[in-house]
């Protein structure tokens, strides 16, 4: 029966293998008579999918030098478009933008998001432009931003602490980052559950499904460049995907049903409260369903911590590799908050050189540094070449943000730079894109920016921070969906603070 099986399989096989090649034949001859994007030649039925280097922001920048700006690559039966210019990019998230407002959604994206049914993967339409809505109005806006204040203070109190329990000792850095941001998200979605033990082994479970999923979503699975193929799964992304997503899943559903078996006077104002009340009285027309409410929480810790605490680790990374810039941004903390007292959100305006710091970090290392693929609804002309309907596009924000033609000594890190600079987060100015442009700009950057700032503010303002003596500060990158540190940061805090008080 097995060896059956396996027959049948390879049948399969070589049946599709000779549909492919014909197909494939077909293309290049129908593509020839269209003005593509120039690109490296690649394999008969895989094109260039062989040749793919796991680190897909440098690699496609090494490309970009060789075929321009504007380059294909045909990956399997599906063609990609890689952008690394502001001008180009342009005509993309702006000028035709309304075309480029969808996605092409991986396998492994269908399944981590529940069928795309959230505002990452959503297709544009009525369905995304709800989902936004709702997580604008019961989460991200700025009056929203405000009410969990407390909530934030609470979390950083702690950690400052925690560190200063452990002071002159070695800490991870990325991971109690993401433990303070974890919990203040978690208690922003659904409320305090009142265990800390239990909040801590959750945060430390999801810390790890989180890093996995970024790094699955991104693997080139040949299943989605080779639809017939899909059936086998012949990397096992799908399989790794679900068993993956079970275990959080499991946490979503029981989170969600005992909320809803809560007394409707439940006086509770957590985001999932906030779902579970629209969808009672939801618009016929775009009811909220049970997946929209998993795949609206799941975005939002994603979104909410992977990508904010990976850019606080090269932060701090980025100044204990250059003293001089932590000292400055130390100096500037005692003038603004003292040097007997403690952060407060209130300061964090008052902190002109911080921000820079901290946008010279989304400059160097984009949270996203191909943002996630845009896809056009329709076939258009983009830099005077055809761009197909349904061709995976890749903006290389990772590229734009160190092109020498713009950026002065673009691979140092110099805040600076920054400083009475126009350049901000709205999308407009298409030299800076660290959080995309055009409608599917990131939406929880109001957020994001505030969790960032207090909880740096309050790092470098506690503490000196250095690696154990022998040890060399590694800067190198990990490409993902979010890009992050390859090692983690360890680091040694020492207080700086004048009172043992203000560490409590």
């Amino acid at each position: 029966m097995a060896l059956l099986s396996s027959f049948i399989v390879i049948l399969c096989l070589i049946w599709c293998t000779s549909l492919l090649l014909k197909k494939f034949s077909r293309n290049v001859q129908n593509k020839q008579s269209m003005l593509l994007p120039p690109g490296p030649m690649g394999l008969p039925l895989f094109g260039n999918l062989p040749f793919l280097n796991p680190e897909l922001h440098s690699y496609f920048s090494a490309l970009a030098k060789t075929y321009g700006p504007i380059f294909s690559l045909q990956l399997g039966q599906k063609i990609a478009v890689v952008i690394s210019t502001p001008s180009v990019a342009q005509e993309v998230l702006k000028d035709q933008d309304i075309i480029f407002a969808n996605r092409d959604v991986p396998i492994a994206g269908k399944v981590g998001f529940f069928r795309d049914s959230d505002i990452l993967w959503s297709p544009y339409g009525p369905e995304w432009r709800m989902l936004r809505k709702i997580c604008v109005q019961e989460m991200l806006s700025r009056s929203k931003v405000d009410s969990f204040s407390d909530i934030r203070r609470r979390e950083v109190r702690k950690m400052v602490n925690s560190l200063w329990v452990r002071r002159m000792s070695q800490v991870n850095v990325g991971e109690e980052m993401f433990m303070t941001v974890f919990k203040s998200i978690s208690t922003i979605l659904w409320g305090d559950c009142g265990n800390e033990m239990m909040e801590r082994n959750l945060g430390t479970e999801f810390r790890l499904f989180v890093e996995e999923l970024t790094m699955l979503i991104v693997v080139p699975n040949i299943s989605d460049f080779i639809p017939c193929l899909a059936y086998f799964d012949l990397q096992g992304i799908e399989k790794k995907m679900k068993r993956l997503v079970k275990r959080f899943d499991d946490v979503l559903e029981l989170m969600i049903n005992e909320r809803m078996r809560e007394d409707d006077n439940n006086e509770k104002t957590d985001f999932l409260k906030g779902l579970l009340n629209l969808r009672k009285g939801g618009d016929a027309k775009t009811p909220l369903t049970k997946s929209h409410l998993k795949s609206l929480l799941m975005d939002m810790f994603i979104g909410g911590t992977g990508t904010t605490t990976n850019m606080m680790e090269f932060m701090l990374a980025e100044m204990m590799n250059d003293p001089q810039i932590m000292k400055k941004a130390q100096q500037e903390l005692e003038v603004v908050v003292g040097s007997n007292n403690i952060v407060e959100e209130s300061h964090i305006h008052k902190l002109p050189y911080l921000y820079a710091v901290m946008k010279e970090t989304l400059r160097l290392h984009p949270p996203a540094p191909l943002l996630v693929p845009h896809s056009p609804s329709e076939s258009c002309t983009i830099g005077g070449y055809t761009i197909f309907k349904g061709t995976r596009v890749f903006i290389n924000v990772w590229a734009i943000h160190r092109d020498a033609s713009f950026w002065e000594n673009p691979l140092k890190f110099d805040p600076q730079r920054f400083m009475n600079s126009k350049y901000d987060y709205s999308g407009n100015e298409f030299n800076y894109l660290p959080f995309g442009s055009g409608r599917r700009i990131c939406v929880g950057i109001e957020i994001a920016e505030r969790m960032f700032l207090y909880l740096m503010a309050s790092l470098l303002h506690s503490f000196e921070w250095k690696v154990s003596d022998g040890e060399k500060l590694d800067l190198e990158e990990k490409f993902g969906l979010a890009l992050k540190k390859k090692k983690p940061l360890m680091a040694i805090p020492t207080p700086r603070l004048l009172s043992q008080d203000l560490y409590e």
